[in-house]
């Protein structure tokens, strides 16, 4: 007998999965904040030089608008520079001769300027505080705030490589509850940053606990709940993360301070580290590292809580599992590509993966698309409920496959033909980007279910810590390549886009998952041509089970 056959015996989605995934879902509202949090901790408000100490001459005050006048120099769109001050106070201006009564003065005089010698003045109506602020990210010191988001990212990968491999060997519950552990503390600790440097490493520290939950939850997830239900349980999870997204736009609203941000996003994950005690192991990992009796107990907890008594007292439990004994074995991160399968699987994978960069490079950069960043995020987040949600039924009724490249493709051609749309008309580049960054979540919405289901359960957490890796390595990418607009403005948007329409076509490669039960090792290859035109899933998988035809070792039939 299956696992899948022992686990519909003990209840496949009954009290306890739907108690279990919710208590999964609930830090899901928070990880959004982690992610996205830097929009407003680190964001540039207004700027400009701090002027001379000798601000008036005499004892005369001067309305702010004229000192600002008088001591800052004017950019290209006649606003006040945020870098240069005048070296000497251009009184004259005071008196300048005013064009076409519209305020502005006349030409500009040629007047000395030097850098900002005595720090900065903010504009602090809508930020009251941020990390720029406070540290003056400032001019030449601009490029540490995007440093800092990629060092988040760099934590985020070195957590999915990590924490990836740490979970096949002892067990996605133990990971997963000290990742809510270390994402709590380093997160409040992030609050109290006496310097930046501190603040990145702490940073670092956040990314790496975050990377865990994500991998361990996904897991958990899809290996106590049936194939059936997995598509829509994912969406759940994945507006769960929307809703976060929507969330942090109010807190951020209501919290201008970024310590006090900072340390409300970051204190609910001591909540969520108690209760995870009460989480149940996997027991298809249980099965696969040999730990029988473990198995058999959580399967008759499980059963006990879904009302299946006559199940849990009854089943004989260790026969059933003998049978799936065999799938005991140890594998490393070599077996991802140790044969033609797992090749294919992981290459495709890390293709799609790579393309998160694009995501981030929309995501992490709000400030760009308007100057109510709050009803931005709000609008980036609403707009991946109508895109889950087809995501879902795509995913259900025609597959995953297909999900995965329509919508990449989609995501990709949109950010691109945002390159011909003139600056000026920002209401239309940013409903592109809106409709590009939907595509794109609908796409992350299907690719950790469908990785989840790609992966046997002995290198599930293993490839999926690569998958993790190549999107954080985008992450790390997406800030640099955003630099790279000051010397090339139309390159970010050329690559954002190209990189999803590679992924689209990278994802057209792997196979199909739909309607097909959870592999267990790498010696469980299924023949696409065999699935059957079943009334449920159940059925589905059963006649699959029946039907399976011998195949090569390591290869997929085609049909």
């Amino acid at each position: 007998m299956g696992f899948a056959e022992v686990l519909e015996l003990v209840g496949s989605m009954g009290r306890f999965q739907a108690v279990y995934v919710t208590l999964l879902s609930l830090p899901v509202f928070m990880m959004a904040s982690h992610m996205v949090l830097q929009n407003f901790t680190a964001a540039t408000p207004d700027h400009h030089c701090a002027f001379h100490h000798n601000a008036t001459p005499g004892n005369r005050s001067l309305a702010p608008e004229d000192l600002l006048r008088v001591a800052i120099p004017l950019d290209e769109k006649q606003r006040p520079q945020r870098c240069r001050r005048f070296v000497d106070y251009q009184w004259q201006l005071l008196n300048a001769t005013l064009l076409n009564g519209t305020g502005v003065p006349g030409p500009a005089l040629e007047a000395a300027t030097e850098p900002c010698r005595e720090g900065w003045l903010y504009d602090r109506s809508v930020f009251r505080s941020t990390v720029v602020t406070e540290w003056d990210l400032v001019c030449s010191a601009r490029t540490q705030k995007q440093m800092a988001q990629s060092l988040y990212m760099a934590g985020v990968l070195l957590g999915g490589i990590v924490f990836g491999g740490l979970s096949d060997r002892f067990g996605r519950r133990l990971i997963l509850t000290w990742c809510y552990l270390q994402l709590a503390v380093t997160g409040t600790v992030t609050a109290f940053a006496p310097s930046f440097v501190v603040y990145c490493i702490f940073r670092f520290l956040s990314g790496m606990g975050f990377s865990g939950i994500v991998l361990n939850g996904v897991s958990l997830c899809v290996e106590w709940t049936p194939t059936r239900t997995r598509a829509v349980l994912g969406t759940l999870n994945g507006c769960a993360y929307t809703t976060g997204q929507i969330v942090l736009a109010g807190l951020a609203y209501l919290i201008p301070d970024w310590r006090q941000l900072q340390l409300t996003v970051s204190l609910p994950f001591f909540v969520f580290f108690f209760y995870s005690w009460w989480f149940a192991e996997s027991a298809r990992w249980l099965v696969t590292a040999g730990k029988l009796d473990q198995a058999v107990k959580a399967l008759k907890r499980v059963a006990a809580l879904n009302g299946k008594r006559e199940a849990a007292n009854t089943l004989d439990m260790e026969v059933k599992l003998g049978n799936m004994a065999s799938m005991k074995s140890s594998y490393s991160i070599l077996d991802l590509v140790r044969t033609p399968t797992m090749r294919r699987i992981s290459c495709c994978v890390s293709l799609v993966f790579s393309t998160s960069f694009a995501y981030y490079g929309l995501i992490m950069d709000l400030q760009n698309f308007g100057s109510n960043i709050y009803l931005v995020l709000l609008v980036f987040g609403a707009v991946d409920f109508p895109a889950k949600f087809i995501s879902v039924l795509t995913i259900s009724y025609i597959g995953r496959r297909f999900t995965q490249a329509v919508m990449l493709g989609l995501a990709g051609m949109t950010i691109l033909t945002n390159i011909f749309i003139p600056q000026d008309m920002l209401t239309v580049r940013t409903v592109l980007a809106v409709f590009g960054k939907g595509c794109l979540g609908a796409s992350f919405n299907c690719i950790y279910l469908y990785t989840g289901e790609l992966y046997p359960t002995v290198l599930r957490q293993t490839g999926m810590g690569l998958s993790n890796t190549m999107a954080r390595l985008g992450g790390m990418m997406a800030p640099v390549v955003k630099m790279s607009s000051e010397y090339i403005p139309f390159l970010p948007p050329v690559i954002y886009g190209t990189a999803p329409v590679v992924s689209g076509l990278a994802a057209a490669f792997l196979p199909e998952t739909r309607n097909l039960p959870l592999l267990e090792t790498i010696q469980q290859p299924y023949c696409e041509a065999v699935r059957p035109r079943a009334a449920d899933a159940g059925e589905a998988a059963t006649l699959a089970e029946e039907r399976k035809t011998p195949v090569p070792h390591g290869l997929f039939c085609t049909p």
